[in-house]
């Protein structure tokens, strides 16, 4: 079945090259230049991956992809010329799969949006055969299909990016992850320049875990390797 791309994008030269490219590639495309124009159709319309801008007129891209996150979980990949780690960060951990900075390979976009859509495509087979999965120990539980995760049998908040990276070292117990491990386990790929990025996530996660659990030494640092999970 032919894939449906949509493009939310204010510079009409932007989209229309990564219309091009989509097209040449076997998607099906809708293209906006207005950002609540974009979102409405977003949000009641079936798509299977959205190219979003972060500066646009109406409603900028932030805001349209924390609306989208409220009852989807369509891959959204952000094609912006915001190139501050800052920026990044606050993409990723609102829910966007990938982040894209201008000016881009048109061809490495198209690669990004296949491997997120190989991605997604694989979680949704994971929940679909392992709807009630959950991780335990003795006093972490995450349930894998709700993406509810428990400490000590109380609720924590994480970011869809804390969440991936507490899955994939509890998943692996005892195994010490690097960085660019993290990266391309939890992402696919790597980003160029975002590896140190991981240290704030691992910091952010792991004060979350102690306001719950101050004595936990579960998530372990191992100085000039990387990361693991150890019961």
């Amino acid at each position: 079945m032919t894939k449906k791309a949509l493009i939310i994008e204010d510079d009409k030269s932007v989209s229309q090259l990564i219309r091009l490219y989509l097209s040449d590639s076997g998607y099906d495309v809708i293209e906006f230049n207005d950002g609540i124009k974009g979102q409405d159709y977003a949000l009641s319309n079936n798509v299977d991956i959205i190219l979003l801008d972060l500066n646009l007129p109406g409603i900028d891209g932030i805001k349209i992809c924390k609306n989208i996150r409220k009852v989807s979980n369509v891959p959204v990949i952000m094609v912006t010329a915001r190139v501050d780690e800052a920026d990044k960060l606050e993409g990723l951990d609102i829910g966007a799969d990938d982040y894209v900075t201008k000016p881009f390979s048109p061809r490495e976009l198209i690669s990004r949006v296949n491997a997120v859509l190989r991605r997604s495509e694989k979680k949704d087979v994971e929940n679909f055969t392992s709807k009630s999965k959950k991780l335990r120990t003795e006093n972490f539980e995450i349930d894998i299909f709700s993406h509810k995760v428990m400490i000590k049998k109380q609720t924590i908040k994480l970011t869809p990016t804390e969440f991936n990276i507490l899955k994939l070292l509890m998943e692996n117990e005892g195994r010490i992850f690097s960085r660019d491990q993290i990266i391309n386990e939890v992402f696919g790929y790597d980003f160029e320049g975002y590896n140190r990025n991981i240290d704030t996530h691992i910091s952010n996660l792991r004060k979350k875990i102690e306001n719950i659990y101050p004595d936990q030494k579960n998530l372990e640092s191992i100085y000039g390797v990387g990361y693991k999970f150890e019961n």
